[in-house]
């Protein structure tokens, strides 16, 4: 482990052990545990009553499973919510985070009076779990995703850091509709995450009307366990049954686990149990509020203990890197032909070998994303996900609070359809690195369903996030260092065809830079390009030169953040004149990118780009179809000569 701060991680990890034993739960302690519950429901009625908004109902459902794992079953310090040899819950099920953060508040990590502060724009108890509020695993809402990052969580503690923590998530059954669902529980059994344990809480209704299953618990328990997964039935509301069920998946090895608990929403409150259109409503403040409260007392009003928490045993030492080592230096010879994909493959080889957090999963395409490298070099270190990408991405998330350096890797266009998921993961503030290979036209024959001519579109829109589009190995295998030394999302765009090596090997590319790879001081135009496109801009300066006209060439190897000074220098140098080539649709790329950062400088700007459904053929011919090649840049640059002559 060359570069570690220390090797405390390794020796006190072996201390962390946990023994699970057959436990016989007295009277005593499931009388205490329906009380807590009862505390819960009445904080979940009061904060969402005094916020005027949130989803009380979906909240009660849950208690009595909630209270159970909190105050029985998981391992946790109230006082380090983020202990690393903590058990983790994950709430899937986002809209019920009034209850996440009333067992917390339960178990004293902070005064249950804050909970009156739930969705104020100064509190960090937001209406959905966010990383503001510090016992928020992973930021859920959207539906659908908790498992994955969970399954994440599971897959770091298991082959990774070693560690004897569980992963408890809990789901809605109407969330269970979500594809994404069941890519990650078919992951999960595939990796044997025996420390994960997915709590579906069937409470029949869903937002707008019933669920697809209802309370039909075999159809959720048949579907989990032909998954692969060890499944069950329990009461929802038994405290013996949950506290059984829980106890016994602690014993499961090889499968993880399913607990298919049925529950009514709003239990606990007469008018709302088992009632439509009470989603997302809270109740009034006043005897509306004051009624339910009395119910649920008089149902489970027993005063309760000292808070029962089991802690987590040992210490754990954070893996935190005191000075990596760099990663060995390309070693390419100018005018090596490799594509930036097989450059991107070497550079996690090389990573992994200097920093054990670098973790690589991809979607069965690691033969074209060449992701198979890090595979051969470090195979403790690399999950396949197969053709599951928002299931890797958001797996991708839960690696990432545990420490680790996830790369997520497939093709462009299909990392579009995980797009929500990458949404998610900047409201998570993950440390997630993106590469996406087979982008543009220019891949050529397999037409247009393969190719990336969204993503630089996507990313953009990505509050916070990088994007990185190398044009040859050497500025790939750089950009892959550096997005991984660097905290937050980055994306590396990686093209299918093998191009010249231009940069000597001992290049830098910063953050924010570009790079003006031709120049004179008689240029009259800027030519601004990245990846593919670079090179055919080079040929068309050759041309141009040829025929007396200079202009300068532009790598913009960092699309966001862009190059706004060095562009608009080069733009103050070239008549204020700029044209931008990119193999991306028209809309959201490479020119929007160059647009939106001289807006305000009064700077011509014409963008070469797809503009329309490409369709197979030769890369050099659906270039030339599309306007982004040699010919059609020089045939713009004469255009303007032209046009400013008259």
């Amino acid at each position: 482990m060359v570069g570690w701060a220390s090797g405390a991680y390794e020796l006190e990890r072996d201390r962390c052990t946990r023994v699970d034993t057959a436990m016989t739960t007295s009277q005593a302690t499931l009388d205490e545990l329906r009380a807590r519950a009862a505390r819960l429901r009445i904080d979940c009625l009061r904060a969402t009553a005094e916020a005027g908004s949130g989803h009380p109902t979906s909240c009660l459902s849950a208690a009595d499973l909630v209270a159970a794992l909190f105050f029985d079953v998981m391992r946790y310090d109230p006082n380090n919510p983020q202990h690393l040899g903590a058990d983790r819950f994950v709430l899937s099920k986002g809209h019920a985070a009034p209850l996440l953060y009333a067992a917390w508040a339960e178990a004293g990590a902070f005064p249950v009076e804050h909970l009156l502060t739930l969705r104020r724009y100064d509190s960090d108890l937001e209406g959905h779990p966010t990383p503001r509020f510090a016992g928020t695993v992973g930021a859920t809402g959207s539906l659908g995703q908790g498992l994955s990052i969970a399954a994440g969580v599971a897959l770091s503690g298991k082959y990774i850091d070693r560690l004897p923590y569980r992963v408890y998530v809990l789901l809605g059954d109407g969330e269970t509709a979500e594809g994404s669902v069941w890519e990650a529980a078919a992951f999960a059994a595939y990796h044997k995450l025996d420390n994960l344990v997915a709590i579906v809480d069937v409470n029949r209704l869903g937002q707008s009307q019933h669920t697809m299953y209802e309370w039909n618990l075999e159809s959720y328990r048949s579907r989990f366990a032909a998954f692969g997964w060890r499944a069950v039935t329990i009461d929802g509301h038994d405290m013996g049954e949950i506290v059984d069920a829980l106890h016994d998946a602690g014993a499961m090895t090889d499968q993880p686990v399913a607990i298919i608990a049925k529950t009514v929403k709003g239990k606990g409150v007469s008018f709302l149990e088992n009632k439509d259109n009470w989603h997302g409503k809270p109740l009034k403040k006043g005897d509306e509020l004051d009624r339910a409260v009395a119910e649920v007392l008089q149902a489970n009003g027993k005063a309760v203990g000292s808070v029962r928490v089991r802690t987590p045993a040992g210490v754990v030492t954070a893996m935190t890197a005191a000075s990596v080592p760099p990663i060995a230096a390309p070693g390419y010879k100018l005018g090596d032909e490799v594509a930036t994909r097989e450059a991107y493959g070497t550079a996690l080889a090389k990573l992994g070998d200097v920093d054990p957090r670098v973790v690589v999963l991809d979607g069965d395409t690691k033969n074209s994303t060449f992701a198979e490298r890090f595979l051969q070099a470090h195979p403790d270190h690399y999950f396949e996900g197969f053709i599951a990408e928002q299931n890797i991405i958001s797996a991708g998330v839960g690696l990432s609070t545990c420490g680790k350096i996830p790369f997520v890797s497939s093709f462009a266009a299909f990392l579009s359809r995980g797009f929500d998921h990458i949404r998610m993961a900047a409201i998570s503030r993950a440390n997630l690195k993106l590469g996406g290979s087979h982008c543009g036209v220019s891949i050529g024959e397999d037409g247009p369903s393969q190719m990336g001519l969204e993503d630089l579109a996507m990313m953009r829109a990505v509050p916070g996030s990088m994007i990185f589009y190398p044009a040859d190995a050497v500025a790939a295998e750089r950009l892959v260092a550096t997005a991984a030394a660097v905290s937050g999302i980055a994306y590396l765009r990686l093209s299918r065809p093998k191009t010249p090596v231009i940069y000597e090997n001992t290049e830098s590319f910063p953050i924010g830079g570009s790079k003006v790879v031709r120049s004179s001081d008689r240029d009259q135009i800027t030519i601004i390009a990245a990846g593919v496109t670079l090179f055919e801009a080079l040929r068309a300066y050759d041309r141009l030169k040829a025929a007396g006209v200079n202009v300068r060439v532009i790598d913009a190897y960092c699309v966001k953040p862009i190059d706004r000074e060095g562009l608009l220098h080069a733009a103050r140098a070239t008549n204020n004149i700029v044209i931008t080539v990119e193999d991306h649709f028209y809309d959201g790329g490479l020119g929007d990118a160059v647009l939106s950062a001289l807006a305000t400088a009064r700077v011509s700007v014409h963008k070469l780009a797809v503009a329309v459904v490409s369709r197979s053929g030769k890369p050099a011919e659906l270039m030339a179809a599309h306007g982004i090649d040699a010919d059609a840049i020089v045939g713009k640059v004469r255009a303007i000569i032209e046009a400013g002559k008259r």
